[in-house]
């Protein structure tokens, strides 16, 4: 029986790994009238809004994010398991359950007038998206960045979501300083295909035109092929390179898909309702690239995959990067505009 919610990326909600007790529905009762779930809100007021890292894969130490749980619903989210540690599943709950940390620009600028604070990349965000649909009333990011541009402090924003051409502003004034770049996430050429996998993200052609807007206003900005999905969507590769050059984004990346704890069971449903004849191979793919696994959290491998296979999607991704001339300069990030509100220079620096 296909249960499937429309606009959902899953109707799952697998056990929390972390609760001994799971209520499960009876499968037998799955009303396909029943009106889909609504999503719900939840204030987030968390006492510390910076979290730090310091895995050797990212180029940042520092993140925030806006939003816990994300209303996009791509079914692959590395991020989905995240939100078992509020006691919901990954599944379902992680796409209708959001917390919203409604005090992040305060807690940020307390963060940036410490005199203990050592202007650096802030990466917004790093797991759950921040320009998710709600984003557009609530302006959570937003307020982040307009501190940020007071503080001219260094600013990478990562989204699937073309409501970032809305803070032009902020990142081009940034950019002006060498403070700020913008990665739009990008994972297949085809809509019909999008629309299942992350249904409520941007159109692959918003997001294309995103990438235009913010390249003419002077923001560097790339464009992630993440993740590409072996056996699904890896065809699309020279396409979506040839595309991003097209828009103005000077550098591109490559991330496999990588399906950590409950996201390979919610994975491999999404599969069998939506691309039957393809799962096999595509969960054979995926193993293959993942050490005979569905994930491989091990530091440098988790980015890159291994095997023929990885060897094989980095190849096809390589050969197309050189033949647009793209990824030929590094990204950087300048923090010699830093300032605080209220600080005056010395005469003599």
């Amino acid at each position: 029986m296909d249960d499937h919610i429309h606009g959902r990326g899953t109707s799952l909600n697998p056990p929390n790994r972390f609760e001994r007790i799971h209520v499960a529905p009876d499968p037998d009762t799955f009303d396909p009238d029943q009106p889909p779930p609504k999503t719900e809100y939840f204030w987030d007021d968390t006492k510390s809004i910076i979290s730090w890292n310091d895995s050797p894969d990212l180029y940042f130490n520092a993140a925030i994010n806006p939003y816990r749980g994300c209303e996009h619903g791509c079914v692959y989210c590395y991020a989905r398991p995240f939100h078992e540690f509020l006691g919901y599943s990954a599944g379902l709950d992680f796409e209708t359950k959001i917390h919203v940390k409604r005090n992040a620009a305060e807690l940020l600028r307390r963060e940036l007038m410490k005199p203990s604070w050592q202007p650096q990349v802030i990466s917004i965000s790093g797991v759950t998206d921040p320009y998710q649909p709600v984003e557009a009333k609530l302006r959570v990011t937003r307020s982040l960045l307009e501190v940020l541009a007071e503080f001219r402090n260094p600013v990478g924003v990562i989204t699937k979501n073309a409501l970032i051409t809305r803070d032009i502003d902020l990142l081009s004034d940034l950019a002006r300083h060498g403070a700020a770049g913008a990665a739009v996430s990008i994972t297949t050429l085809r809509e019909d295909v999008a629309r299942v996998l992350e249904p409520r993200t941007s159109t692959i052609q918003k997001r294309f035109d995103a990438v235009r807007q913010l390249s003419q206003a002077g923001i560097p900005v790339s464009v992630m092929l993440a993740p590409i999905i072996p056996g699904l969507t890896d065809e699309d590769i020279p396409g979506l390179v040839a595309r991003a050059a097209q828009a103005g984004a000077k550098r591109v990346t490559l991330l496999p898909v990588r399906l950590p704890h409950a996201v390979g069971p919610i994975f491999e449903q999404w599969l069998e309702t939506h691309f039957p004849g393809h799962k096999e191979k595509v969960l054979r793919r995926i193993r293959e690239t993942r050490g005979g696994e569905l994930n491989d959290g091990r530091f440098k491998s988790r980015m890159t995959g291994q095997g023929t296979r990885a060897d094989h999607l980095h190849e096809l991704f390589h050969v197309a990067v050189h033949k647009h001339g793209l990824n030929t300069d590094r990204a950087e990030w300048s923090a010699a505009a830093f300032r605080r509100p209220g600080e005056t220079r010395g005469m003599f620096g």
